[in-house]
């Protein structure tokens, strides 16, 4: 007969992940609704900045109507992360992956891809951690 009962070990882990869980769960709730938000108040930047030039031919808009957009997306993708954080988290990554992108197209701005990949390489764990915490309430 298997034994159900966890070792202080693993109890100690599961607490461990858990805090890593609500951690980066937060930051990618917040970030990215504050960041939205501000693309309608420009108060953090001048957003318009790091929009590469080719979005506006793509989509043929203004700078800031696109971040409007952009800002819109922001917020949805931070209420998704707070509600399905699995999902959410994908959702994240691949924005950021979007705004890596931009961002190469654009000379100057390569210290802030590199601090956007830290944060795609977070919200991958946090993927990882939501389906291990889905996995394990199954």
């Amino acid at each position: 007969m298997a034994s159900t009962a966890m070792s202080a070990a693993e109890v100690r882990s599961r607490a461990l992940e858990h805090q890593a869980f609500v951690l980066l769960r937060t930051i990618f709730t917040v970030a990215p609704i504050l960041f939205g938000l501000d693309k309608f108040f420009n108060l953090l930047t001048d957003w318009t900045v790091y929009l590469a030039p080719l979005a506006t031919d793509i989509i043929p808009v203004s700078a800031q109507q696109f971040m409007y957009a952009v800002g819109i997306v922001e917020i949805a993708a931070g209420i998704l992360v707070a509600l399905r954080p699995k999902l959410g988290s994908l959702v994240v990554s691949l924005w950021l992956l979007g705004i890596i992108v931009n961002l190469l197209i654009l000379p100057g701005y390569f210290d802030v891809v590199l601090r956007d990949f830290g944060l795609l390489v977070g919200a991958l764990a946090l993927n990882r951690l939501a389906a291990a915490r889905a996995a394990a309430h199954r």
